[in-house]
């Protein structure tokens, strides 16, 4: 049984995904090979390393609590053309990082109901304790991304701010000009970064999104469809990837909603996730109920609806706090199933 294990990187691969351990894991069972996703299973996904699998996220006995890092890459890298925008440019290791821990959550947590039943209450609170880690750390990058923390910097520069007036009163009346003159500067810095918090926490809170989650659209520019998987209300990349994806150039720029889709593997295998800008989707000019293909799918999603698009799972409306949505009744559907 394993007694320990941290993973280090999982790099995504279509269906499969390589990962790296580390030393300890290493030494018990050597270089991990590959690491499968395994649709309506009982574990996440499937460790193969030689001659022998285990399962990723499996009950084990962890005597200490460990530091948890998923880092995400890719196998299929985007055109050599340099500064060429293509569909490459769109892809995020961010996002298909943000997924995969998703996806340990819920897999924690569905190991720690699984323990309950077998009364292994041991492994049970250490899954529990390895749980409450992950979800506090989950809530503080989501809580980063979606302006909690940006409305807290607004406060913390307000006060800042208020302090920094009274240290300049009292430089002016001792007569201080050059000192004066420096916290006048810094005042100004800190105005403009506290209203860019500010701007982007309200953001955040009064978001309204054109896409909900599951509904199939396909990209204005390179045409492959695709499944809303997630949301933000302005793009929250990095600098490097904005400058990959030319955001400063769309029409409405970074301050729009950014999506996290799913991109069908039939169109673009090498895509997988992609960070797109609202402007650059467009829902099908009818409905779509063509086969759509993605190892992420059925993990969050129950399936897909009459209409075509995809049920997002209660736990994934949760985390974008996004109602459930229902068709619209058609009594003309009743009429022809009477007539059937």
């Amino acid at each position: 049984m394993v007694q320990s294990m941290s993973i280090n990187t999982l790099v995504t691969s279509r269906c499969s995904v390589v990962c790296g351990s580390n030393d300890e894991w290493r030494r018990n069972f050597g270089q991990v090979k590959e690491l499968h996703i395994l649709p309506g299973r009982g574990s996440l996904c499937l460790c193969s390393y030689g001659g022998r699998t285990t399962s990723f996220g499996a009950p084990c006995g962890i005597s200490r609590p460990r530091s948890l890092r998923v880092q995400a890459g890719w196998l299929f890298k985007g055109s050599d053309k340099g500064s060429e925008f293509d569909a490459s440019s769109e892809h995020s290791e961010s996002a298909n990082e943000d997924i995969l821990m998703f996806f340990f959550e819920l897999d924690l947590a569905t190991r720690v109901q699984y323990a309950l039943n077998l009364e292994q209450y041991d492994i049970a609170q250490q899954l529990r304790n390895k749980l409450t880690e992950v979800e506090s750390e989950v809530i503080r990058l989501r809580e980063n991304r979606r302006g909690s923390a940006s409305k807290s910097e607004a406060q913390d520069m307000a006060i800042s701010i208020l302090r920094l007036r009274a240290d300049l009163q009292n430089a002016v009346q001792s007569e201080n000009y050059s000192l004066a003159a420096e916290l006048r500067d810094e005042i100004s810095k800190l105005e403009a970064k506290s209203l860019a918090a500010s701007v982007k926490a309200q953001a955040y809170e009064n978001a309204q999104y054109a896409f909900r989650l599951g509904q199939k659209v396909k990209h204005k520019k390179f045409g492959y469809r695709a499944v809303i998987c997630g949301m933000d209300p302005v793009c929250c990349e990095s600098k490097t990837w904005m400058d990959r994806a030319n955001v400063e150039k769309l029409t409405r720029g970074p301050d729009q909603p950014f999506y996290q889709v799913l991109v069908d593997m039939h169109e673009d295998p090498n895509l997988l996730v992609a960070y797109v800008p609202e402007e650059n989707l467009q829902a099908p000019d009818k409905q779509d109920t063509d086969r759509f293909d993605h190892p992420y799918a059925s993990f969050l999603f129950y399936g897909m609806d009459a209409a075509g698009d995809f049920i997002p799972i209660k736990q994934l409306r949760e985390k974008y706090s996004q109602p459930r949505h229902e068709l619209p009744y058609d009594p003309l559907d009743e009429e022809d199933g009477k007539d059937a």
